[in-house]
């Protein structure tokens, strides 16, 4: 119940600071508020919202995981070169061998941690660097831009003509972003398994005894996150039209902090899709909107550090420490 008013706290106030962030933005630029320029933020934002509902499930979980930006990285070419091998495939073929080899490289994370007893953020900065100097070592760095034709061929969902000619657009990445959404919530909020990873998240010791099977939670936990990982390089590589390297690597510090700043506790048994959310566009946002003032793009690093240690030092404050305060204002 704690947990459940911690929780649609957090999101008001997400809420609250993201309209105060736009309002502000709106009068501090001209292209801001413009329908243009929240579609581009709506097809920019995909992919780190895809990434950040996986990461949710580690986190409710009582896990972390650094290691997904660069295995998305790995799927992206991995799959590229399968498709090669099948003679360029299609988006099913494409996203059911994405989502195997993302499922697999969690899958390695999750065996690490369970097998080998390994704090999960160890496991996976260990992985990190495994996965990224294996895609150095054996690409040379070099970028991949001889794609299928339906992997860069343009989807758009919606279109509409501006008064200056420009056209605005919903595309592919929107799409598969909202049904990666939906998929988490409805694991999180109405299975069995969604209850199982708050309860082991919230209190391992406590969900062993109770018969929770904790190997499974945490391959079922990182496995998720394997398979948002490897949907989100696939779309990544559908909406940069190529495969680069290094493209989402030190995305992970960013994806972190939109879901911790969306009130999932580092700590485990606490989270919810909305708030996830929430936290991701407040980043977007703030990103953009820097841009458009002209501000140096170090800022928004600067800036990305104090949200980090903001959430995490507030995700570290319990509801029960409040409760007093509560009490008293309900007592006046």
């Amino acid at each position: 119940m704690r947990n459940f008013i911690s929780t649609h706290a957090t999101e008001s106030s997400l809420l609250a600071v993201t309209i105060v962030i736009c309002v502000f933005l709106s009068f501090a630029t001209d292209t801001f508020f413009s329908l243009g320029n929240s579609f581009d933020l709506l097809n920019t934002s995909a992919v780190n919202i895809i990434f950040a509902v996986g990461l949710l499930v580690v986190l409710i979980a009582g896990g972390i995981d650094i290691s997904f930006a660069v295995a998305a990285s790995v799927v992206q070419y991995l799959t590229v070169i399968a498709l090669g091998w099948i003679g360029g495939g299609g988006w099913v073929s494409g996203l059911l061998i994405a989502a195997s080899i993302g499922i697999l490289l969690g899958a390695i994370n999750a065996f690490l941690i369970h097998r080998f007893r390994i704090i999960s953020i160890v496991a996976t900065i260990s992985t990190f660097n495994i996965y990224f100097g294996l895609l150095m070592f054996f690409t040379k760095g070099v970028s991949i831009y001889d794609l299928p034709d339906w992997l860069t061929t343009k989807v758009v969902l919606f279109e509409h003509e501006m008064p200056d000619g420009s056209w605005i657009e919903i595309t592919l990445p929107v799409l598969v972003m909202v049904a990666c959404v939906v998929a988490t919530w409805i694991l999180i909020t109405r299975t069995t398994i969604g209850r199982q990873l708050y309860a082991f998240g919230d209190n391992p010791e406590g969900a062993r005894r109770f018969g929770i099977n904790i190997g499974a939670m945490q391959f079922i936990a990182f496995g998720w996150l394997g398979l948002m990982a490897g949907i989100g390089g696939l779309v990544q590589a559908h909406y940069a039209q190529e495969v680069v390297p290094n493209a989402l690597y030190g995305r992970e510090l960013d994806v972190l902090a939109a879901v911790v700043l969306g009130g999932a506790r580092l700590g485990g048994g606490r989270g919810s899709v909305f708030g996830c959310v929430l936290g991701v566009l407040l980043i977007s946002i703030t990103q953009n909107g820097l841009n458009l003032m002209g501000v140096s793009p170090f800022a928004f690093k600067m800036i990305i550090g104090a949200i980090i240690l903001v959430a995490i030092t507030l995700s570290n404050t319990r509801i029960e420490r409040l409760m007093p305060f509560m009490r008293k204002g309900g007592d006046a």
